[in-house]
């Protein structure tokens, strides 16, 4: 299976999130290749360290399918990076990804991780009533990846699925943590994302209590 790198995105321009804080959540694309590093493109960088970066959210994923979704849906163009993402795809399942999925870019080898979870600064960004229950709703949510090799990736270069887990459960199942039977065993694996352990963890422990 292989796609297409539609954009490469880095961060235009540092703006005021809901509560005034800086976010690095506007991208927008950019003509060069990029070098791909551990802790993500170079030339980016993450507003929000608490909530967003690390090894495990080192670039985020778009695919170009579902923003055309989108776009239909807001009736205005949904550009590359206006979702905050790094690579706009094309032809590869991102949300439909299987969790620990291996994808050669360019000359970068990047892991399928976990998915993107909206927050408040999102739906300030979009300035659309509701967006992140709808965004939710939709669950197409693109995913985040880790870093295997560094590398440099650029617009036009192919996207190569090499490698794809046996468990076959994906980003949107991840997300959505609706059968906790089928997600759970995701616990095993030791490169499970930290912060979707945590949530698959809580989700167990609130099933139980009820």
């Amino acid at each position: 299976m292989s796609g297409r790198v539609e954009a490469v995105c880095l961060v235009h321009a540092d703006r005021p999130n809901h509560r005034g804080a800086q976010t690095a959540i506007d991208k927008r694309q950019v003509e060069h290749p990029v070098r791909i590093k551990t802790l993500g493109p170079m030339g980016d960088h993450v507003g929000d360290r608490r909530h967003h970066g690390g090894v495990d959210q080192a670039v985020y994923a778009y695919a170009e399918e579902e923003a055309s979704r989108w776009a239909e849906e807001l009736g205005r163009p949904v550009p590359a990076g206006y979702f905050g993402e790094n690579l706009r795809l094309s032809g590869v399942a991102v949300t439909d990804a299987v969790v620990g999925s291996h994808w050669s870019i360019g000359s970068a080898l990047l892991e399928v991780t976990a998915p993107r979870i909206p927050c408040a600064t999102f739906q300030h960004w979009t300035g659309e009533a509701q967006w992140v229950k709808r965004f939710t709703a939709r669950g197409d949510v693109g995913t985040y990846l880790r870093v295997l090799t560094e590398g440099t990736v650029g617009s036009g270069d192919d996207v190569d699925v090499v490698h794809v887990p046996a468990h076959g459960v994906t980003v949107r199942e991840l997300f959505a943590l609706h059968d906790l039977d089928r997600v759970a065993p995701l616990l095993d694996h030791p490169n499970l994302a930290a912060g979707e352990r945590s949530r698959i963890q809580k989700a167990l422990r609130r099933t139980a209590a009820r």
